[in-house]
């Protein structure tokens, strides 16, 4: 199999930097994403045991709980080390969303939660999408992810880092050009709206095509209460309160602007 074709910066953040395999369990807003990414695919998912194709799962933080369900899980990631940590979960390969080596019709889903993130080309996300069409049978379910264009007003000035000059330039850079050009604390990244995000969906050939808020409003409270000097986490009763506030926040579009992440789901035509 041909290495699959990966950002220098993307790759390096991914093997060097960050340790992908905590991120949806160490933080208030991690536990918040993984929870509602659950509930939201559980929704839409085809009876177990169905096959699943997990394009860009990562360490395998969705495969575990997807296999536990009693799914078959096959798991694509471009960065060798996740693909060496997701092996304990599930069939994990060296793999490229943009070209797919699964045959035609192979599977009954097909999730995308994380590669449009690093994919700032319109043409790579609508490669990404068309193949994730392409592998799953007519009528079989694809989920995409991709970042709020504007997740990142929300979060630093949860964190309380927006008035620098330094961030300030950085994120008027994200909302006017919905790129991260991989400078600080994260990597190459975009940043969608949602009806740009179900516009992609559309256009790779997917309908039924309907766009939900993964965190919902509440999520950057969790992120100033952990990132406030003195305390460790928030409350039981805070956390509630946030997962019932973005299940509350779904039948209102004006709302998905305010979550961290924006979850696409469509269908193959029958």
């Amino acid at each position: 199999m041909l290495k699959p074709e990966l950002a220098p910066e993307v790759a390096h953040f991914y093997s060097n930097v960050a340790d992908e395999g905590q991120r949806l369990s160490c933080s208030a807003d991690g536990r918040l994403e993984m929870l509602r990414t659950q509930e939201l695919l559980r929704r839409f998912l085809p009876p177990a045991p169905a096959r699943v194709l997990d394009v860009g799962g990562g360490t395998g933080a969705h495969a575990r709980w997807l296999v536990e369900d009693g799914y078959y899980v096959d798991l694509i990631d471009p960065v060798a080390r996740h693909v060496e940590q997701a092996s304990e979960v599930c069939n994990a390969t060296l793999g490229d969303a943009r070209a797919l080596a699964a045959p035609d019709a192979s599977y009954d889903a097909a999730h995308l939660l994380g590669p449009l993130y690093h994919l700032p080309d319109r043409a790579d996300r609508l490669r990404a999408l068309t193949e994730a069409r392409r592998v799953v049978r007519p009528g079989g379910l694809v989920a995409a992810a991709g970042i709020n264009r504007y997740a990142s007003i929300f979060e630093n000035a949860a964190t309380a880092s927006l008035h620098t000059e330094k961030m300030e330039a950085s994120v008027a850079k994200i909302l006017s050009s919905a790129v991260h050009d991989g400078q600080g604390r994260f990597t190459v990244a975009y940043f969608h709206r949602a009806e740009e995000l179900a516009d992609e969906l559309c256009e790779a050939g997917l309908v039924d095509v309907a766009v939900f808020g993964i965190e919902g409003p509440v999520w950057s409270q969790l992120k100033a209460v952990e990132q406030h000097p003195g305390t460790s986490e928030p409350s039981e009763s805070l956390f509630q309160s946030a997962l019932t506030a973005a299940r509350l926040a779904e039948p209102y579009p004006e709302l998905l602007a305010a979550s961290s992440h924006l979850l696409a789901v469509g269908r193959s035509p029958s």
